[in-house]
């Protein structure tokens, strides 16, 4: 027989006390409250994205696998690329740009931060330096950088971005219709350089007031020159990074982009401080990668891998080597999803969501409870025979109860792998 892989979460419940374990029971026939069922195919490496600030310093390659590499925040922005007019630095980029290639790596470069010769404002404050947040002064001046970059590393990056953060002023403090001018440039410039790369949107952030932006940014026809959607889907949980992911989907389908990829091009959580425990930010980062898929969004780079100051949930100790619970979480959840198909996670009307994986032939099953333990009765038609909890060893099952947790875990059947 086939067995069946589905992820399961219930949420809040009113009228329970969150101390209790209860009984539940997952339904076969029950008509679901929500299905997100956006990811088709099978789901590739590169889903799983970092950002690694040090890689080419302190900071020893990932002990975990992963597809793609988001390089923000790793000093080879056009600050630090180009400091003075015409005057290139590529050594950090380029050791950078070797790492990828020896690690078989997918490069997202972003293009953004105006130096302060080419500012517009070059003594406005920002983020990163005077001047860096401005539109540059003169158009010709972000055209130059963007080819001299293209042509730097053709072959060897596989995305650009435009800029970072735009609806952010710390990040940006030109006008909207100036990205598109930006993006419309640099579509040009790459597609007669290396005109297999794809071209990501500006990534805005902040829930409902980056997908504002981003109806601008596509209302004034940036949607035209750009090849992915991209996004920074911040958010209080795992769940709503879902629900923020289908608003963005809903909002390039009003533009005619419904079947434009959609990235989540930084994604991770910078409070509560302390963050409650790092198991739990384990189980967060599992069910944000389970759900995401679900929602429709095609790749995820996770912020970040040796940060431990913004991030309150971090992959690595503070020697950037050894593996936190949420960086083994990373390598595990890999291995379970790499390669399989979500083809729907619903919520169920008594707010248990069930996802569902399937391997081939095969269908396994992810289970959780973001608030209490519960004993979860599985469906006979899983012929489910061991569970998997992430960070643990795999279970036999003696019966089809299990102990459900904020944890998610594997449940395989008679037909898994």
């Amino acid at each position: 027989m086939k067995a069946v892989a589905v992820v399961v979460l219930l949420l809040h419940s009113a009228f329970s006390d969150p101390r209790v374990a209860i009984a539940a029971q997952v339904s076969d026939t029950a008509p679901p409250a929500i299905t997100y069922s956006a990811g088709s195919g099978v789901i590739p490496a590169r889903y799983f994205g970092l950002h690694i600030h040090r890689a080419s310093s302190t900071t020893p390659w990932p002990s975990v696998p992963f597809g793609s590499w988001r390089m923000w925040d790793a000093r080879v922005a056009w600050i630090n690329l180009e400091p003075q007019r015409n005057r290139w630095t590529f050594t950090a980029l380029d050791a950078l740009l070797q790492l990828a290639q020896e690690h078989h790596v997918q490069v997202l470069l972003p293009l953004a931060l105006s130096p302060q010769w080419a500012s517009d404002r070059p003594t406005e404050t920002s983020v990163y330096g005077p001047g860096n947040a401005s539109e540059p002064r003169n158009l010709s001046d972000w055209d130059d950088y963007v080819r001299a970059v293209v042509i730097h590393c053709k072959g060897k990056v596989q995305a650009y971005e435009i800029w970072n953060e735009p609806n952010y002023k710390v990040f940006w403090t030109g006008q909207t219709s100036q990205l598109v001018d930006m993006a419309r440039d640099a579509q040009a410039i790459i597609r007669s350089i290396d005109p297999g790369v794809l071209l990501v949107s500006p990534s805005a952030t902040d829930g409902p007031r980056g997908v504002a932006w981003l109806d601008d940014f596509l209302a004034r026809g940036g949607g035209s020159y750009v090849d992915v959607i991209g996004f920074h889907l911040y958010s209080d949980t795992p769940e709503s990074t879902a629900q923020l992911a289908n608003q963005v989907r809903q909002t390039m389908k009003a533009h005619g982009l419904g079947t434009m990829p959609l990235w989540n091009t930084e994604c991770g959580w910078n409070k509560p401080k302390p963050f409650p425990s790092p198991e739990l930010g384990a189980a967060y980062l599992a069910r944000t990668y389970l759900l995401d898929w679900s929602a429709g969004v095609q790749r995820i780079y996770w912020y970040a891998w040796d940060n431990h100051g913004f991030s309150v949930i971090q992959t690595t100790e503070s020697d950037d080597r050894t593996l936190s619970p949420a960086g083994n979480a990373y390598g595990m959840l890999i291995s379970w999803l790499v390669g399989a198909q979500i083809t729907a996670c619903s919520m169920a009307n008594d707010h248990t969501w069930t996802c569902t994986l399937r391997r081939g032939s095969s269908t396994e099953h992810v289970v959780w409870n973001p608030d209490r333990k519960i004993d979860l009765v599985l469906p006979h038609s899983w012929q489910a025979t061991s569970a998997t909890v992430l960070n643990q060893p795999q279970v036999a099952l003696t019966s089809n109860v299990v102990k459900v947790t904020e944890t998610p875990q594997l449940i395989l059947g008679t037909a898994s792998r």
